[in-house]
């Protein structure tokens, strides 16, 4: 974890660079998907620990798709435990510049959650990623309910990633499950861009029960329909990701 002065520098850094860097379209879609509008917040859950990279994935995506940067990632201690640190070549793999990026390691839930209402109040930041694993304590309509109106009041993009933990009654706008999926073979066996199967498992004022399989684009920072198979890219270090079975995606009521 940085110092408090050190990480107040290099947000201001990365919001002074950023300034310019949000999308204030929330209709836009990208790849049939929805785009998560900024202001709002959203939730993506991946249902089982394996799929930790995919989680990763879909909201680093869903951060550059809607140009909400810099980045403000929390996590708790159980994350960086059991799901390994951030993979950087990985997310610099997907267009994520490392210094749009600050990651803030705290001791349990009940920290993240407050720090997620103190950085979705910031009007500086871009995005605020709260990622927690297992059933989180705390977190309940009340709390969720305190983030969107944070995020709604700053203009933040809040998303909370969730892993292994059970869905629960929230406030989010929308509520996604993910997994992986296999990506397409390229030349001279490289690897493929990172491809997930998604499912809008909530939506607030509208229909839910969608699903999609996309791919991530970094050329245009969006994700397309995910055509073919092949190996996948690892946004978490220090875990064996490859040969792990994609977990079944899953409705939620």
């Amino acid at each position: 974890m940085e110092e408090p002065f050190a990480l107040i520098d290099r947000l201001r850094g990365a919001a002074a660079r950023s300034a310019h860097g949000r999308s204030g379209e929330a209709a836009e879609r990208t790849g049939g998907m929805p785009r998560l509008p900024p202001a709002q917040l959203h939730e993506i859950h991946a249902l089982s620990p394996g799929e930790a990279a995919s989680g990763a994935g879909l909201a680093i995506g869903c951060v550059l798709a809607a140009q909400a940067r810099p980045v403000l990632w929390l996590r708790t201690e159980a994350a960086e435990r059991q799901g390994g640190r951030l993979h950087g070549p990985g997310l610099l793999a997907m267009g994520l510049d490392p210094d749009d990026l600050v990651v803030v390691v705290v001791a349990d839930d009940s920290a993240l959650l407050r720090a997620a209402a103190d950085g979705a109040r910031c009007p500086g930041l871009g995005s605020v990623i709260a990622e927690g694993w297992g059933a989180m304590r705390g977190m309940d309509l009340t709390a969720s309910r305190r983030l969107m109106l944070a995020a709604e009041a700053s203009g933040v993009l809040m998303i909370l990633l969730r892993v292994g933990g059970q869905v629960v009654p929230s406030a989010a706008a929308t509520r996604w499950s993910v997994a992986a999926a296999p990506s397409r073979a390229l030349a001279a066996d490289a690897p493929g861009a990172p491809a997930y199967d998604l499912e809008l498992l909530r939506r607030r004022g509208g229909p839910a029960g969608a699903r999609w399989r996309v791919e991530w684009n970094r050329d245009t920072q969006s994700f397309d329909p995910a055509p073919l198979s092949g190996a996948r890219l690892p946004l978490v270090a220090d875990r064996a990701v490859a040969g792990t079975p994609p977990a079944p995606v899953r409705g939620a009521g």
